[in-house]
């Protein structure tokens, strides 16, 4: 059973069998939410984002358009989303750069994502990095800027 907070603004329609959404959550028409995710409270989905199935969002997250994420996602309190690498104000771009969070990764508390990126499946973001390049699958990435430190399963690591 979908679980809608009465202090939640929730204008979609598309949002999945047992998906939980808490208070002071707005998400605009046109988003499109999985089954059995968990929006947690103060977050904000624009339109053109699209959220696969079991996706856990952290307090604190506005997931802007262009955004699409994989199944299995865990998005951490306070991450940052960008979608536009030269804003300005009352300009907005033909379109947004697209930013895709593939299955099973993991992004930690108050990391920041810039626009245009691919996180690989299972990768897994430290808390408070600054990731300005495509994460490799199966990467844990930490630092400003993120850099891979390892690989967390060995058959994913790049053959040098």
């Amino acid at each position: 059973m979908t679980t809608l907070h009465p202090l939640a603004d929730i204008q979609s329609c598309r949002i999945g069998d047992g998906t939980r959404i808490w208070q002071f959550v707005v998400v605009l028409a046109d988003a499109v939410i999985g089954r059995d995710c968990n929006i947690n409270a103060h977050c904000f989905i624009e339109n053109d984002v699209v959220l696969g199935d079991r996706v856990t969002v952290k307090c604190g997250v506005y997931l802007w358009d262009g955004l699409r994420v994989g199944d299995d996602v865990f998005i951490g309190p306070n991450v940052t989303f960008t979608n536009d690498l030269f804003p300005r104000s009352r300009q907005r771009p033909e379109r947004f750069l697209p930013t895709q969070i593939e299955a099973g990764a993991s992004i930690g508390a108050a990391a920041v994502i810039l626009p245009g990126l691919t996180i690989g499946a299972g990768a897994m973001v430290g808390a408070g990095s600054v990731v300005t390049r495509d994460v490799p699958a199966h990467a844990l990435v930490v630092g400003s800027p993120a850099r891979v430190v390892r690989y967390l399963d060995d058959r994913h690591a790049p053959v040098s």
